[in-house]
């Protein structure tokens, strides 16, 4: 009889995760240094099958957006690398010992940090969740059963195969990291059902694919939303320090989902902060949607429409607003954000830690970019997504949001009455 590839691959997940659950530190380290080693060495070559990937996904007419998430280059494989180095120079946090106490009755009962099991990664177009979401996971002792979309299939196979290899020449167990190389709707499907081998789901994507894993997985599923996140510029800000972060949050990698698509302005700044920061903004190809009181202040841009506060561009494209104040800014994004990231450009301290407070999303700044939102700038090493729901993991998700955890209880004969 024969089995398909998520059943044959997600028992042999099963029984690696098993293996994995008890490795010691030592060991996991050393496959994450062998694995830094093997992208590395066999970087162009990762490359080369990269550019095929990309050759076919521009006759096939992805996006600029897509093309530019689907890309490796030197620079990229380099932060993959440096990625690697620096999830093993972190604390293993399996075996940590979360709470210990002694009841009245000398029952000795400790809480301790355990690995999930096996966890499923469903994404799109991005080969880096590979290397990611491998290093994580194999640092918190969890199997990984990956599966990519289509448009980044020859990339992912590629690298899947460099760094399982080193994995299992540093003495890990087979299937330990593992890629689903059908990437067709059924696989997708089978998948969000595979109960007897995932422990958890996590889909990284759009806003179809996460919708679709949330609506139709009966594993767990740990959300990774959209990114409709805001800068909102203060009537006490420093208005050069707003135009920087401003561009930066916007134009540095608009692609992505920390990027904000939506700008606030209070009123009592609009008139003069907008005209010097939409001219460096249409330099660098941005598209301005505006609401009534921008048209005035520059009719050449766009008329926004309610779509435009809803929408996560993933491209240059800005929504803009004025408003009255903070309070009006702050309902604004609670009705339209997306639970991401915000920040507010202000030197009013008040109105700081109102914003802060009332804003409901991830990660709320105060006079920095929303770009900074991600693994790696926090200091996890990599993510292996970025949770907007509230249940267990919120945020960029490091070692700690990729375990659980289970009690130890000790005692001397005792029976309950």
């Amino acid at each position: 009889m024969n089995t398909s590839e998520v059943a044959r691959k997600g028992a042999l997940a099963k029984e690696a995760a098993r293996v994995l659950a008890i490795t010691p530190t030592k060991t996991k380290n050393n496959a994450l240094e062998r694995m830094a080693e093997a992208l590395d060495k066999n970087a162009k070559t990762i490359i080369d099958v990269n550019s095929i990937d990309l050759e076919a996904g521009g006759k096939k007419g992805l996006s600029r957006t897509l093309l530019d998430r689907l890309a490796l280059d030197g620079k990229r494989i380099g932060g993959m690398i440096e990625g690697f180095k620096v999830v093993k120079s972190l604390p293993d946090p399996i075996g940590e010992v979360l709470a210990e106490w002694k009841r009245p009755n000398g029952l000795k009962i400790k809480k301790v940090r355990v690995p999930l099991g096996v966890i499923g990664i469903i994404y799109e177009a991005r080969p880096n969740v590979t290397v990611d979401s491998a290093a994580l996971c194999l640092k918190t002792g969890n199997a990984v059963i990956l599966r990519g979309g289509s448009d980044a299939l020859q990339s992912n196979i590629e690298i899947t195969k460099v760094i399982s290899e080193a994995t299992y020449a540093a003495g890990l167990p087979k299937g330990a990291i593992q890629l689903i190389t059908d990437s067709s709707r059924a696989t997708a499907a089978e998948l969000m059902r595979a109960r007897d081998y995932i422990d958890v789901l996590i889909p990284r994507g759009g806003r179809n694919l996460i919708q679709t894993v949330v609506n139709e997985a009966t594993v767990p599923v740990i959300e990774t939303g959209e990114g409709n996140c805001h800068a909102y510029v203060g009537k006490f800000a420093d208005l050069k320090m707003a135009e920087e972060i401003v561009f930066n949050a916007k134009v540095s990698r608009p692609s992505v989902c920390n990027a904000i698509e939506t700008l606030l302005v209070d009123e009592k700044v609009a008139a003069v902060f907008i005209p010097p920061l939409f001219k460096s903004l249409k330099n660098a190809g941005v598209e301005i949607r505006g609401d009534k009181a921008i048209l005035k202040i520059d009719p050449s841009v766009k008329p926004a429409t309610d779509e435009d506060w809803r929408t996560e561009f993933l491209s240059l494209t800005l929504a803009v607003k004025v408003v009255s104040g903070v309070d009006e800014a702050i309902a604004h994004i609670n009705k339209y954000g997306t639970k991401h990231s915000e920040t507010i450009i202000t030197k009013d301290k008040q109105a700081a830690a109102q914003f802060q407070a009332e804003i409901d999303a991830a990660a709320v700044y105060v006079n920095a970019s929303t770009r900074f939102t991600d693994g790696f700038e926090f200091g996890f090493g990599a993510e292996i997504g970025i949770s907007t729901q509230k249940l267990h993991a919120r945020g960029p998700m490091g070692l700690a949001e990729l375990t659980s955890y289970k009690y130890l209880i000790a005692g001397s004969g005792q029976t309950r009455n």
